[in-house]
């Protein structure tokens, strides 16, 4: 049975550009990898559990924000590890200085047996759509796309 996940690519018009919102993961292996290692804020769920109430909770423990807007279903992606993530889609707007991350326990260096703390995720940001596809796991590339599809109806505001 493959782990499964549940996470929001938040969104927000600033202008004629549409920007997503990504988060870095915490830890000394990701600490120099950039491209093709930002996420949307996800976590795993049990099959019990309703994927939007996951996604709203995982993203609230990696970010320390609250949403207030309702979610627009995204579907479903595997990532090359084989976790499946149902994700949505979700306007909102944060100020990513505010950052507040659940930490958690890690076995570092790896089959070490000592164990340190770090934070879920270590950074948030906004990016342009294009900028998004470099930063984004591979995996979750075909969230950036089908949320394309889904704001390309969406008047953005005009630059005055």
């Amino acid at each position: 049975m493959p782990r499964r996940s549940a996470g929001i690519l938040a969104f927000r018009s600033t202008g004629k550009q549409p920007e997503v919102l990504l988060v870095h993961p915490g830890g000394p292996f990701w600490r120099v990898r950039d491209a093709g290692a930002w996420s949307i804020p996800k976590g795993e769920h049990l099959e019990a559990e309703e994927p939007q109430v996951s996604a709203i909770r995982e993203f609230t423990e990696e970010t320390g924000w609250i949403l207030q807007s309702e979610l627009i279903p995204l579907g479903q992606v595997r990532q090359s590890g084989g976790k499946i993530v149902t994700a949505f889609a979700a306007e909102a707007d944060f100020d990513t200085s505010t950052l507040n991350s659940n930490l958690c326990d890690i076995e570092w260096p790896p089959r070490s047996g000592r164990s340190v703390t770090i934070p879920e995720v270590d950074r948030a940001e906004w990016f342009t759509l294009p900028l998004a596809r470099e930063k984004i796991i591979a995996g979750q590339l075909p969230l950036i796309d089908r949320l394309q599809e889904i704001i390309g109806a969406i008047p953005l505001p005009d630059d005055e």
